[in-house]
């Protein structure tokens, strides 16, 4: 049976850059239901959010930005921070009618006729195949689930438990165990001062030599970093976080890990072991658990149809748009992956949009 549905817009994803790119088309005239459709494959509001270990309370989170139009007040900072902004952003969903669909699983996106897109889903809410026709999308599909492993020699004969930041469920799991904890980010150092306190030992590893940064974060440090990351998108390559290139912040917390030998940064290993870990010069770590706070990659396999990845592995993008597609918008991705940025982005693609379907040029696609 054709269960195909027509709209102008189609949004994927209702995290911060899906639910920014709908409060635009609400507030310039676009009907939910009507007009766009927002279709996110979460079970519940809260994007990624709602999956974050119940340890990271809402005081630890760094640099949370309300969305468009609605303030998040009178947050509890103990609280933890899936609880906190799942709340915030059904509330959201609440106030300004946004209608979200969930869940719903877009398993692609195809070129249709008469110039629309078609969003091919599997609809938990109203049957199994719904096809949206739309003349423009809006992609905010974040990362989250695209978690990335990397493959090292004997990974397989590993006899502890490994798992993946998306997978961490807080530090009194491992009371006890020696944990290896993989990765340089903000999650790396995170979960290592949590787990400090639970561990027999913990042992840091990472690829390159951490960076720390002094000094408070400025919007003009911001700006060149989202423009460092900006610069890679549009030359289609991968993007890389904006935390990758600004550094952590050295503040108060880290300065003691760094003192009590916490955050004490080892070389990567060369090989795992069925108890441990090697390294070349014949160094050895017994280890019980191997974290891999190794980062995330762009959930971005759906648009594989429409052939818009580069030779370099990334989607070429000017501020919002595809290049090679001006109906397509990827928001939340590369120099919009940030609270503050999705918003930008969000508002900046529903202009370009409008102007599309206005018949308006927003510039075409290069080869």
């Amino acid at each position: 049976m054709n269960n195909t549905r027509e709209v102008d817009v189609v949004v994927i994803g209702a995290g911060q850059a899906g639910l920014a790119g709908a409060y635009h088309l609400r507030r310039t005239g676009f009907e939910p239901e009507r007009d766009f459709v927002v279709l996110d494959h979460a079970p519940a509001p809260g994007g990624a959010w709602q999956f974050r270990w119940p340890s990271l309370t809402y005081g630890k989170v760094h640099g949370m930005h309300a969305l468009p139009g609605m303030e998040l007040t009178d947050a509890d900072p103990d609280q933890p921070s899936a609880e906190v902004i799942a709340e915030y952003f059904a509330a959201y969903e609440r106030a300004f009618d946004l209608r979200v669909r969930r869940p719903v699983d877009v398993k692609a996106v195809r070129e249709g006729v008469g110039g629309r897109l078609l969003v091919e889903t599997s609809d938990g809410a109203e049957g199994p195949d719904v096809t949206w026709s739309a003349r423009a999308l809006i992609n905010a599909t974040g990362t989250w689930d695209r978690p990335f492993w990397p493959r090292y020699p004997g990974q397989e004969t590993f006899r502890g438990r490994q798992l993946h930041t998306a997978q961490y469920p807080g530090p009194e799991e491992f009371a006890g165990l020696r944990v290896v904890v993989v990765g340089g980010g903000a999650s790396g150092t995170q979960h290592l001062m949590e787990l400090a306190p639970y561990a027999a030992a913990t042992t840091w590893v990472t690829r390159r030599p951490p960076v720390f940064r002094e000094g408070p974060f400025t919007e003009d440090v911001g700006r060149a970093a989202v423009a460092l990351v900006e610069e890679r998108v549009r030359q289609g390559l991968p993007p890389k976080s904006v935390v990758s290139v600004t550094g952590l912040p050295l503040n108060d917390a880290i300065r003691q890990a760094i003192a009590d030998g916490v955050l004490d940064r080892q070389p990567m290993f060369d090989r795992i072991t069925p108890d441990g870990v090697d390294w070349a010069d014949g160094r050895h770590v017994d280890a019980d658990v191997i974290l891999w706070a190794t980062g995330f990659r762009a959930a971005i396999d759906h648009l594989a149809p429409l052939k818009l990845r580069e030779p370099g592995g990334g989607i070429r993008v000017e501020g919002t748009r595809a290049v090679a597609d001006p109906r397509v918008h990827l928001v939340g991705y590369g120099p919009s992956a940030s609270t503050i940025g999705a918003n930008r982005a969000g508002r900046a693609a529903v202009r370009d949009i409008r102007r599309l379907l206005a018949g308006e040029a927003v510039g075409a696609a290069v080869g």
